[in-house]
């Protein structure tokens, strides 16, 4: 196993796509559910978005946005997701197995003008995954990957 990152912020969405609300924990279901998310399909139970990647995002759109706008679940520490697409990670006992990009839709442009298309490049708006091992996620935890892709 290999350290690849670490969690800097959780959120979970509110039924009001511009609502979210940042935890410092927060439970994981194998059935796919992130407890106090709104239900999502299994393989995306869970979403990831690298911070430095955000910082890039709103450097170049020249605003301050705080990260969840994105409405990603888990804020990491690391350059990019897009290379773990197909790979297990682990963040303390929680197991997820990378399942795509998740690629940005239009609410992003109603939420900030611009935000759709910045996000596009190099997998910025993050990846999704399928809870595979569960237990509860913490703000601090590294993040390893398990194994390459399956």
């Amino acid at each position: 196993m290999s350290h690849v990152g670490e969690v800097l912020s959780i959120a979970l969405r509110g039924k009001d796509p511009r609502e979210m609300r940042e935890v410092r924990e927060a439970t994981c279901a194998v059935d796919g559910v992130l407890e106090g998310d709104p239900a999502s399909s299994v393989d995306r139970g869970i979403t990831l978005i690298s911070s430095r990647q955000w910082r890039q995002v709103i450097c170049e759109l020249g605003v301050e946005l705080p990260w969840w706008t994105r409405r990603a679940n888990v804020l990491v520490d690391v350059d990019g997701l897009g290379g773990f697409i197909g790979q297990l990670l682990r963040i303390g006992d929680v197991e997820i197995q990378i399942v795509g990009e998740t690629k940005p839709c239009g609410l992003m442009d109603r939420l900030h003008p611009g935000l759709r298309s910045a996000l596009i490049p190099d997998c910025r708006g993050g990846v999704h995954g399928r809870i595979v091992k569960g237990g509860v996620l913490h703000v601090g935890e590294m993040v390893e990957l398990v194994r390459g892709p399956v």
